[in-house]
């Protein structure tokens, strides 16, 4: 599966890898066996997010020097913010259970963060397994509309991939982490926004990969629901107000107009009252940001409301 010369096989200390699983035993197990054979031989922390399946059994008996934590209820992105509260080391990798990390790209995001302190995280490429290709995804990262500082290691970028990011672990804490409103789906913009907001960078870095194998224990149409949930929710806590409107109106117009889409908006209106006391709209040089990022999205195949 490796893409490039081989890494050396030197442990590197700076990076510890996060991953959060509900009810993937298996495909969790197969994750972390390729990420104990990374060269650089991270610590990895586990958040199992109230699996009934024997994950956290077949943890402690297969990978004993995982740390393994168990909140006892599904915290959703919320688990990585609780894996974080346990990291010693500068930067933090995260990982789905149905993700895993080329090896050498970890090594090579703590090289691109150590020569840039203004940079909060890198994005690696996507391959998708078992073939290989390109993630539909990556062109959008790839083409980023967004102009940044020239040391950026590549394309600035308005969100990332918690799937595939490495990120500075003191950034994550100053920009809060996960929101716990958003539970999971779509998290990583917001926490993007206000990093931004805070004057950080994030890129993407074409040398770093990423594996993935789309897990097959997986509700698209729940995903779809809560996304879009996120999606609106997310709208209304940071844009402007004509901005938020005229993005509302877009998604009712163009979303499939079937019971997940209507789930969605009855979620979204059901939340407004604690999104607007939240709400704290970005300045405008942010906001052009975002509509930069939003208008290139009408046209990437990876940005459709279906499932």
């Amino acid at each position: 599966m490796s893409t490039g010369d081989p890494a050396p096989a030197v442990p590197d200390g700076r990076t510890t890898v996060v991953v959060i699983t509900h009810n993937r035993c298996a495909e969790l197990l197969h994750t972390l066996r390729l990420l104990r054979e990374l060269p650089e031989r991270p610590q990895v922390i586990v958040t199992d997010n109230a699996s009934t399946d024997g994950t956290a059994e077949a943890v402690r008996s297969d990978f004993p020097d995982v740390v393994l934590l168990r909140p006892g209820r599904n915290l959703g992105a919320i688990g990585r913010n609780l894996a974080v509260r346990r990291i010693r080391t500068r930067y933090v990798a995260f990982c789905d259970d149905d993700t895993w990390w080329e090896p050498g790209s970890l090594r090579r995001a703590a090289d691109l963060l150590d020569e840039r302190p203004g940079l909060a995280s890198v994005t690696a490429r996507i391959l998708v397994e078992p073939d290989g290709t390109e993630d539909p995804v990556v062109p959008e990262l790839r083409e980023s509309p967004l102009t940044g500082p020239d040391w950026l290691p590549g394309p600035a970028l308005g969100s990332f991939l918690a799937a595939a990011t490495v990120m500075r672990t003191d950034a994550f804490r100053a920009g809060g982490g996960f929101h716990p409103g958003l539970w999971l789906g779509g998290e990583e913009e917001l926490l993007a926004t206000d990093l931004q907001r805070q004057g950080w960078w994030l890129s993407y870095a074409e040398e770093l990969t990423v594996h993935h194998r789309a897990s097959v224990l997986r509700d698209s149409t729940a995903r779809r629901v809560v996304g879009l949930r996120n999606t609106l929710w997310f709208t209304w806590l940071r844009r402007p107000l004509l901005p938020a409107l005229r993005q509302t109106a877009h998604l009712m117009a163009t979303v499939p107009h079937d019971m997940a889409s209507a789930r969605a908006f009855a979620r979204a209106a059901a939340g407004l009252p604690w999104v607007l006391r939240q709400r704290d709209p970005v300045p405008p040089e942010i906001e052009g940001r975002l509509t930069a990022l939003q208008r290139a999205r009408r046209s990437s195949p990876a940005r459709r409301y279906v499932g």
